[in-house]
């Protein structure tokens, strides 16, 4: 007689992302988007000007302005496909993403409460330049860039949930930062200070999902 075959190995049975790799590199990748942003603000106006003037003179702008305005798009649907993967084969790591998504949104509504708090203009109500899109509404303020902490928000989270995600979702991440400064509307400190929020804030929340499910996982045993 035979003996009854065992069944696979559960997904959800695999190990979480552990707290001190998520917040080590993750820091280094915000400490590098700080230097780029203290580096860049004494030159502000001038570099945007260079910038946002080139590409509006060039061929590429209107696929800049596209990119700008819609390659959050891009990283919403990996998001969305790792998503249906993860809850599919391994729950772990689509518990990180979803701790990862509260994070995209406390990093959205903290961008918003900081805008709020320094008011800064748009370059493109300062800089006299033209530029691939049009200036937002006066009361939209400048830094940091909302699509910048979303974007750095949304690829941490894919990145840490499923690090191969990083080859798709840190090049768009990218590259709707810098479209921002091309079309106009953002300033490059707005951008590499947006980043590195969005990056911050998810480390942070995932780090301490894992923490919590660690203690959990222990108490249980």
């Amino acid at each position: 007689m035979t003996s009854p075959r065992l069944p696979r190995t559960a997904p959800a049975a695999r190990s979480p992302l552990p707290p001190r790799p998520v917040l080590g590199p993750a820091l280094a990748v915000v400490l590098t988007l700080a230097a780029v942003t203290l580096a860049t603000l004494p030159t502000r106006a001038d570099l945007y000007r260079s910038v946002a003037g080139g590409v509006e003179r060039s061929s590429l702008g209107g696929l800049v302005g596209l990119v700008a305005e819609h390659g959050l798009l891009v990283l919403v649907a990996t998001a969305g496909v790792l998503a249906l993967a993860t809850w599919r084969r391994d729950r772990p790591r689509f518990g990180i993403l979803a701790a990862g998504g509260a994070g995209v949104v406390l990093a959205y509504g903290t961008s918003e409460a900081v805008k709020l708090l320094v008011a800064e203009a748009r370059p493109c109500r300062v800089v006299d330049v033209a530029t691939v899109l049009a200036c937002p509404a006066v009361g939209d303020w400048s830094w940091p860039s909302n699509h910048a902490v979303v974007a750095g928000a949304i690829t941490t989270a894919c990145v840490l949930a499923v690090r191969r995600a990083a080859v798709v979702a840190v090049p768009v991440a990218l590259a709707v930062a810098g479209s921002r400064v091309g079309a106009g509307v953002h300033y490059v400190h707005d951008v590499a200070s947006g980043l590195a929020l969005g990056v911050l804030v998810v480390a942070v929340v995932v780090a301490a999902a894992v923490a919590v499910r660690r203690r959990a996982a222990a108490r249980v045993r």
